[in-house]
């Protein structure tokens, strides 16, 4: 049994300069940082006594003979990745709501491959894992993604990263006292629109012609590096904020999607009780707010996004990591009984129970991808 835990992310600046077709030509930047907020994965191999051969179980349950049939696009791409013949049961868990701009698909997608890395006996490097899980994501599922959340979920921590033309990315961390991590954490308030959208969705609405967008691209990508001067020559930690501001006036322009009149109610009630900038994370169109508010505002603003669920969180620097590890017992045993069986199809038991479910906190939700 393998249990990995891999972050979600927060995007800062540069969102939209990490997808291929950009920084292959122009080069790109992001700054960002992992969240104290996971994404759950167990696997092990499936026992002798089933029918079928593969068992996925998230906010929908699989049952399977052969990769070809599974529905779930990460499980079944990673699976072909990996060649898994021998039958496995996936379950996962997340600590927050798919389709909602905190590279909940990506972090998905290293957390699996990082348990089926695992599952065979591989530890991969950091690089590695960010790396695969992009191709996989990109080249296999084809889904209309960038680079940086991969990268974010596989490594942790508070990054400025770099696109390269050559294809290269740099990790570069963030070294910044203690004190001014929690003086920008303590400025940041984090709400749920409620409003769910598919990303590859809303990117596909501005990425297939990212050339036209070029000086929207390029803003982007400076502001970049001026947050990071902010952050690192002590300037009032305001400035940040007013960077997030600029930053959301200039991506919602990428495309009519980005942004919508309740999004833009949304950021005007905050704005008017106190926040100094902020964002839709991800691609746009809803899902999760992250709002830059003095300390002493953050009550009203708060009172003013009632009905919104606020989430607190805190940075987070050790990216994907196996937490739970048991090796397989009597492994030629149950080989040799897979391959020369006779036993019946297992059947349901006991109300109808044939599988456990991972114990996790009351707070954690299943989640569809």
């Amino acid at each position: 049994m393998i249990i990995t835990r891999t972050p979600y992310r927060i995007s800062f600046f540069g969102g939209g300069t990490d997808y291929p077709a950009w920084y292959r030509q122009h080069g790109g930047a992001v700054l960002s940082t992992t969240i104290d907020k996971y994404c759950y994965i167990s696997c092990r191999y499936l026992p002798p006594f089933f029918e079928n051969r593969y068992r996925i179980v998230y906010s929908k349950i699989e049952n399977v003979m052969k990769i070809d049939d599974i529905v779930h696009p990460a499980v079944r791409e990673g699976l072909r990745f990996f060649k898994q013949e021998r039958g496995v049961e996936i379950h996962h868990d997340g600590d927050l709501p798919a389709r909602s701009g905190m590279g909940s698909s990506s972090a998905f997608m290293v957390g699996l491959m990082h348990t089926l890395h695992a599952l065979n006996g591989q530890m991969p490097s950091k690089k590695q894992l960010a790396l695969e899980s992009i191709d996989v994501e990109q080249k296999m599922i084809r889904e209309n993604v960038g680079s940086q959340d991969q990268v974010a979920a596989a490594y942790g921590g508070f990054n400025h990263t770099v696109f390269h033309e050559s294809g290269e990315i740099s990790v570069r961390p963030v070294t910044l006292s203690p004190e001014r991590f929690a003086e920008l954490n303590s400025h940041l308030m984090l709400f749920y629109t409620g409003i769910k959208r598919t990303a590859s969705d809303v990117a596909a609405s501005y990425t297939h012609n990212l050339d036209a967008k070029k000086r929207q691209l390029r803003i982007l990508k400076d502001l970049v590096d001026e947050s990071i001067t902010v952050l690192t020559h002590r300037h009032p930690i305001e400035d940040f904020g007013e960077l997030l501001n600029e930053a959301w006036l200039v991506k919602r322009s990428l495309s009519t999607t980005v942004t919508n009149p309740e999004v833009e109610a949304i950021y005007a009630r905050a704005q008017a009780a106190g926040a100094l900038g902020g964002k839709l994370l991800g691609a746009g169109g809803g899902g999760f707010m992250l709002l830059f508010v003095p300390p002493d505002r953050h009550a009203e603003v708060s009172d003013v996004l009632d009905g919104l669920v606020q989430v607190p969180f805190s940075f987070e620097f050790s990216g994907s990591q196996i937490i739970f590890f048991e090796p397989e017992k009597n492994h030629d045993h149950l080989l040799a009984q897979q391959a020369s069986r006779t036993l019946q199809p297992f059947h349901e038991l006991d109300g109808g129970v044939t599988s456990f479910e991972l114990a996790t906190p009351a707070s954690r939700a299943r989640v569809a991808l």
